[in-house]
């Protein structure tokens, strides 16, 4: 696994909207310019994208050729020395049969920050050239004033100065920034609640038993995962065998998909063989929070595929796009380590 520089101060951070840019739109527009604000009080020079303002392709910032053209160009020339995504959205998948992986194989690795969307590089990255990423915050979110505590551990991350990071006492359910609040902060209401599935029992909170899992890293958002499954970007069953002496620990999330959507995106995994190897799983907070149909729920959606391959299940972690989130080096390894009501995620980048 590449791991590429940890930034220093003076050196330049690239934006690039590989899906959603900022334009017009807000609370986007506005936090983007104090996002970059943010970056360079802390001493770095910032350099912007071509399409990061905008907003005039499907479902992304631009056409997919220039899309494919803006991710290549900041991964390959020395414009700048790591890459930020401007946001997340839904079509990115489309830039991918523009993007030559064999050239960012070739090229000295940057480091790449993103999620959501961003899972079509934070997972292809690591599965097809061996480059670690980073799945946490888009450009947008360092614009919030203040910036919540996870803003600054990501940011420490992409610095080296931290490698280990525990979960938040609280998160955000229902966020206020809007059109007339655009740099509102994280809205945490709701204290941390992680859940764990062991040896045939769910257990709760204060009630998890020391439990500590080591492998290598990787997943996203589900939703674009079931979409690579299958196309020839989906290499995940050649990266569970090439890490096999490591074994897998598989974060996952989700966007749009309901409790029985997230059984068919695990299932679907599953059956194409990404799961061989796994040692353990954590999924963060799905956006359909506590939502049930028919008896299925975001738990028993996950744990009627998986509860017999018998590696513990992290529920309800700080990870995705209910915030705040750990960022997660996918690609690295790590050491998982769960106890009670708290979650730590340590990288060691070998």
């Amino acid at each position: 696994m590449r791991y590429p520089e940890f930034i220093k101060p003076g050196e330049r951070i690239g934006f690039i909207a590989p899906s959603f840019g900022c334009g017009s739109i807000e609370p986007y527009f506005t936090r983007f310019k104090y996002a970059v604000k943010y970056f360079e009080e802390k001493g770095y020079r910032t350099v912007t994208g071509p399409n990061v303002m905008e907003s005039t392709g499907l479902g992304k910032s631009n056409t997919a050729d220039k899309c494919g053209k803006e991710i290549n160009e900041f991964f390959t020339s020395d414009n700048c020395d790591c890459i930020i995504s401007a946001g997340g959205g839904e079509t990115m998948c489309e830039d991918l049969g523009y993007v030559d992986f064999e050239a960012i194989k070739e090229a000295a690795p940057k480091w790449f920050l993103g999620y959501s969307d961003n899972t079509c590089l934070t997972f292809t990255l690591p599965v097809l050239c061996d480059t670690a990423a980073i799945y946490g915050p888009c450009a947008s979110s360092f614009g919030m004033q203040p910036a919540h505590e996870y803003l600054n551990d990501t940011f420490k991350l992409l610095t080296g100065e931290k490698l280990k990071f525990s979960n938040y006492p609280a998160w955000e359910i229902e966020g206020k920034s809007s059109e007339e609040t655009p740099l509102a902060t994280v809205n945490a209401t709701e204290p941390y609640s992680q859940k764990l599935f062991k040896d045939g029992e769910l257990y709760l909170e204060d009630a998890i038993p020391d439990t500590t899992v080591s492998g290598r890293m990787i997943g996203g958002c589900l939703d674009v995962l079931s979409c690579l499954c299958g196309t020839k970007y989906d290499k995940a069953a050649d990266f569970a065998k090439r890490y096999k002496d490591d074994g897998i620990i598989w974060f996952l999330e989700s966007c749009d998909l309901n409790p029985f959507s997230i059984f068919r995106a695990v299932w679907q995994l599953d059956a194409a063989g990404w799961f061989e190897n796994a040692k353990g799983f954590v999924f963060g907070r799905p956006m359909h929070f506590n939502e049930s149909a028919m008896g299925m729920d975001n738990y028993n959606a996950v744990l009627g595929i998986l509860k017999n391959k018998n590696v513990p299940i992290i529920f309800d972690a700080d990870l995705g796009h209910l915030p705040p989130q750990i960022p997660v080096i996918s690609g690295a390894f790590a050491n998982v380590h769960a106890e009670g009501n708290k979650l730590e995620i340590e990288y060691i980048l070998k």
